[in-house]
């Protein structure tokens, strides 16, 4: 048993996405299962954005609040994320695709302009990185994506009609949802209610294992999305492919970024560490639905990355 605990310990997001892989596999092909397969899929669905912000308020509830502010890191990683934005609509616009071309340069596109996910700060805490500019960051990439999608969308897709105003606050909405209410939580607790404050704090790294528990209902989701798109599995397959060289891009582009301010952790997963929840949102909602296949793969990847990280860092302190 406690070979297991320390396995699960070491391997906790690799973990999770194997029993969420596996779960929504029984679930979806044993005919017996078939029932509470379609009685649970709904409700994680619906509980999913709310285990998300639990995860947030216990990792908000560690912040000093007056470190938050904005560093100079955070610009250059906007100004990165915008050329790279750029450079995909220019090649959509430009170049002469084929359809499928399209779809994986739109999807590379959903992973690009998607801002950093909210876990990211989980994961950074985890590493040894600074917490409170990580949690700045994420709002600022929030923020910086509200006006991007907007703007470069009708660019790339004139038919999909998207007025500025009510996407950007259909997107700032889902930040209030999963970043503000959660913050505004855990300042009340820290402040005026010191006993549950010091329960929280005293639960050693209880927001990422909430995260590891998260990941396996994400991961079930994912595999879903994958196995149901409607295209051949060899496109597919080729998606994944590019989906996984992105993400190893945006992780090395932001660890060095971060190099010069040194801050190679929180940069790497700021750029790198995506909310693919949204990605895929954003491509059902305003691109071709079959374009949430890549940030569908991403969320694999980035943990995958997640994970080596985190083994390397318990290495280092000599844990494992």
């Amino acid at each position: 048993m406690r070979a297991l605990i320390t396995f699960l310990k070491n391997w906790t997001l690799p973990s999770a996405i194997v029993v969420g892989t596996v779960l929504y596999l029984v679930f979806a092909y044993v005919p017996a299962l078939d029932g509470a397969a379609r009685f649970f899929d709904p409700i994680f669905d619906a509980i999913f954005p709310l285990f998300m912000a639990m995860i947030l308020f216990v990792t908000f509830c560690r912040i000093d609040f007056h470190r938050m502010r904005p560093a100079a890191w955070h610009g250059w990683l906007t100004v990165l994320q915008l050329m790279l934005v750029l450079l995909v609509a220019a090649g959509i616009l430009l170049l002469d695709m084929t359809a499928s071309d399209r779809v994986l340069m739109e999807s590379i596109l959903t992973c690009i302009i998607a801002p950093g996910a909210a876990a990211a700060a989980v994961v950074t805490a985890k590493l040894g990185g600074d917490l409170e500019t990580m949690t700045t960051y994420t709002f600022v990439s929030n923020f910086v994506t509200a006006l991007m999608v907007p703007l470069v969308f009708p660019m790339i897709d004139p038919s999909a009609h998207i007025s500025f105003w009510s996407a950007f606050f259909a997107i700032l909405g889902k930040v209030c949802l999963v970043l503000l209410v959660p913050m505004a939580a855990a300042y009340v607790v820290k402040h005026w209610m010191s006993r549950l404050h010091a329960w929280i704090l005293s639960v050693p790294d209880l927001s990422f294992y909430m995260w590891g528990i998260s990941l396996t209902i994400v991961t079930g989701s994912t595999i879903k999305y994958i196995l149901h798109a409607d295209t051949t599995p060899g496109f597919v397959l080729t998606i994944a492919a590019i989906s996984l060289v992105l993400c190893l891009v945006q992780f090395a582009l932001g660890r060095y970024v971060g190099r010069f301010f040194g801050t190679t952790i929180e940069s790497g997963q700021g750029l790198g560490q995506k909310n693919t929840a949204f990605a895929v949102w954003i491509a059902y909602t305003y691109l071709n639905p079959l374009c949430s296949v890549g940030p569908g793969c991403y969320i694999l990847w980035q943990n995958a990355v997640n994970s080596i990280e985190i083994w390397h860092q318990r290495k280092v302190q000599g844990v494992i």
